[in-house]
This record gives structure tokens, sequence and C-alpha cells, in this order.
């Protein structure tokens, strides 16, 4: 097969991706950034069957057909509230191929090794390209595999976790093991002393055990850490998936592989960066510390918390001027997002100021409010982030949360002792009046009480997201 044509369409392929990641960063392009990747992907895989070593051609149409009916099936099930556990599924298939892949790549290399120099003359593909690598070479190529399979098993395990998590399979509170971050210390040492004994004798064994290490440190890591911090550990583990790919990249020496790898690596770990600075933490304290922390006993909440009816909040809506729309998590559970559509159509025909506040880990996924809104067709230029419209919300007449709480939780700047101290939120509560949308008094995500709902310009306003706001709508004037 013609190595020129492989080696363009993988430069025409990392191009098509550049512009996708790139596209992704804001809405309006976001839906064209996609079809950059769809015809990636496809010209990727395309150069792929068609490049050298390629083979097993009924194989490679089954499988691709098997999994492109499993991708069809899951797209047209799967619901917007589900795409953070999906998300984190598809970073769990990475990680476990990135683990054959590597496994692959080291029977591969013993078998090749075994053979003498006339057996190895006839080889051809990835074979072929292993027995002419000097020792040098092999030992590079061992690291790689070694690192790939490290860091794929890492992902595997604690995708597999984060998923539970986030569908509500596993407990969504931090649990560690006795013995805590030393367990996850001990396999880390375990796994570099493996590494020396696989360079040293390419021991089967080593890598075993290595894996067994990476795979418990997978698990133990994301068990370990809260719920409220899943939107990072997700996007913690999309960095984890691309590293893996980048490292068995270079042992397959697939140029592609290294390149996407790498752009999916650091775009997930710079996109972890954002998120950990928007809730005032440090990346190492989210994965190593987890979530719920405290330094004392939280501060007593005064009050009760006030219900207000449809007719209520109508006659609030139709006085008000300016309002603010922050959606969260129950907004996506009770698909409510395009009955908000529709009210922020009313409120702006009659001539009020609406606009939505975005947090930055609003949802359990980055990026999921501002997805969820445009499906609604809501308009792009009124949808702000935290840091555009914050200071808003003395001069807002109205501030509606619909299924949000950590995020416009006053405890993280009113209490030290709460385990979101010093998280930046959303300050609502300035508002004239703030109206909470949620189906009854418990507590959020994360299991923190959350004093606005018992501050005297706050109402609450029970019951389904969907079915309040549809009783809503015909009332506003």
């Amino acid at each position: 097969m013609d190595y020129g044509f492989t080696t363009a369409a993988y430069v025409v392929a990392a191009v098509l991706f550049i512009l996708s990641l790139g596209g992704l960063s804001g809405q309006e392009s976001a839906k064209r950034a996609v079809w950059y990747g769809i015809a990636g992907m496809a010209l990727a895989v395309a150069a792929t069957l068609y490049g050298p070593g390629a083979g097993n051609w009924l194989i490679s149409v089954v499988m691709i057909a098997i999994g492109g009916a499993i991708g069809w099936v899951v797209a047209q099930r799967v619901q917007m509230t589900e795409m953070p556990q999906l998300v984190a599924a598809m970073h769990s298939l990475v990680g476990l191929a990135a683990v054959f892949i590597g496994f692959n790549t080291h029977l591969e290399l013993v078998r090749v090794l075994a053979m003498d120099e006339a057996a190895r003359a006839a080889l051809d593909g990835f074979a072929a390209v292993v027995a002419h690598k000097t020792g040098v070479e092999v030992t590079i190529l061992r690291v790689e595999t070694f690192l790939g399979i490290f860091i794929g098993a890492v992902t595997f395990t604690g995708s597999v976790i984060a998923y539970g998590k986030l569908a509500g399979k596993v407990d969504g509170k931090a649990k560690k093991l006795p013995g805590g971050h030393v367990l996850n210390a001990g396999a880390a040492i375990l796994s570099v002393v493996m590494l020396g004994v696989y360079l040293q004798s390419g021991s089967s064994l080593a890598l075993i055990a290595m894996t067994l290490a990476a795979l418990f440190i997978g698990y133990h890591l994301i068990m370990g850490i809260g719920g409220a911090d899943m939107p990072v550990v997700v996007s913690m583990l999309n960095s984890y998936s691309g590293w893996a790919a980048a490292a068995i990249g270079f042992s397959l020496s697939n140029d592609l592989l290294i390149v996407v790898g790498a752009l999916v690596g650091s775009s997930g770990a710079i996109l972890s960066y954002i998120m950990c600075k928007a809730m005032n933490r440090s990346f190492i304290s989210v994965i190593l510390g987890g979530f719920g922390g405290t330094t004392g006993p939280a501060m007593e909440i005064a009050g009760e918390q006030i219900a207000i009816d449809t007719e209520g909040v109508a006659a609030a809506l139709n006085d008000a001027d300016s309002v603010i729309i922050i959606p969260g998590y129950g907004m996506a559970v009770a698909q409510a997002q395009q009955s908000v559509s529709e009210l922020t159509r009313k409120l702006r025909a009659r001539g009020k100021t609406v606009r939505f506040a975005i947090h930055p880990v609003a949802g359990r996924l980055p990026g999921h409010m501002n997805v969820l809104l445009a499906e609604a067709k809501v308009p792009y230029d009124i949808v702000l982030e935290m840091d555009e419209i914050n200071e808003d919300f003395p001069s807002t007449d109205v501030a509606i949360v619909i299924g949000s709480n950590d995020i416009v939780n006053p405890a993280a700047q009113e209490d030290p002792n709460s385990p979101i101290a010093g998280m930046p939120v959303l300050e609502c509560w300035k508002a004239k009046q703030v109206f909470v949308s949620k189906r009854g008094q418990g507590t959020g995500y994360s299991g923190i009480e959350n004093p606005l709902f018992y501050k005297e310009n706050t109402r609450m306003f029970y019951g389904d997201a969907k079915k309040s706001l549809d009783a809503l709508l015909p009332l506003i004037d």
C-alpha cells in the first residue's frame, strides 16, 4: 500500500480534528465543528484500512459495522441528562482499547525477538517494524507500551466508577479503603518497580502486575472523589484517555494517533484546569483529596423555606423589568429546556431583559447547560458565563434558579467550614427576588445544605420543573 497517501490523509485528518476542537469552543461554531470531526474520523479510518499493513478486510468491515450500529443505537436512546455518564463510558472504552493494544504490542515484541534473522526478514506489517528496531529502540518501545497500558488501565476503571457515580449506580460520596492515599502511593511505587523489571527482562508477569496496580489506582482514585467534583473528573479522564492513545500511537508508530491523543490529552487537561480555577480548587486537591473535607462544624442555618405558587411567580415576572435564569442539572432531568425557552420568548416579547447565567460546572459535564439551551433554540447572545453576569444580580428584579444547588450556594462565601468554601458561585441572592424551582427540600448532588433557600427574598417554587413552567406560561401577560 502507498505510504504517501496514508501520510497525506493523516495530515488532512489532523487538520480537521484541530478545526473541530477549535470550533467546539463556541456555541455558534459547534455544529460545524462536529462535522469537521466526523469527516476527520472517517478519513482517518479509511486511510488506516487502506494504508500499509492493512489486511483482514472482512473482520475490519464487520467490526466497523458492529461498532457503528451500537453507536447509532446508543445515540438514539441516550437522553441529554445521561450524556455525562455516556462520556465517562466512552472514556472507559478508550482506556480498555489502550490496554489491549499494549498487550498485543508486547506479545508481538516477544514473538519477534524470539525469531532468528532469517525469519525476521520475511515479516511484514507491524512485526517488520519491530524486527528492524535496535536494542535502544526496543527499550523505548517497551516504555511506550508500559505507559500506554498503565494510563489506559487507570482510565478504564476510573471511568467505570465515574459512570457509576453519575448514573447513580455507585454511591456519589467520597469513599476510600483503610489506608487511603497510602494504598494509591503503594500501587504507584509497585508500578514504577515493575517498569524497571519489564525494561530489564521483558517479563509478562511484570506487565500484568503493573496492570492490576493501575486498575486499582483508577478504581480507588475515583471512589475517593465526591459527586460535586465529577465534572472535573470526567474532564480529567478525557485527558487520560488522550494520553493513553498518544502513548499507544508511539508504540504503533501511528502519527495520527499521536497527534489526536495529544490534542485530546492537552485539551482535557486545560479544561480541567479551567474548571478547577472556577471552583477555586487546585487540581491536585480535587484528584488526591476528593470533595467533602471540612475543618469544623458547618454554619447553622436560621429561618425556614417559604413556598410560592404559580400565580405568585407569574405576578412577579409580569412586574419585573430584568430577569436572570440559572439552569442546573434539575432542568436537564425534567427536560424543561423547551419550556424555559418558551418562557424566555414570552418575557422578551413583552420588552423584558432576560439573560441566562451559566456556572462553569453547572450540570454534570462541562458545557452541559449550554448544549441544552442551544437545543431549545435559546439565543446565544443572552447566555452568559458567571464572570460576565455575576455583578449584575444586585440590579436584577428576579432571579430564577431551575434545578441548581451548589453553584448558587452562599455558604461558599459565608461558611469557612463548608466543603465548598471559597468556590466562586452565582450570587443570585443579591437579586431583589429569587425563585427556586426544585422537586422538594432535599440537598443537591453533593449533599450540602443551601442557605439560599432560607433567605428572606427567596421563595421555593416546588414541583417538577417542566410541569411548573408549563403551568406558569399561560399566566405571563
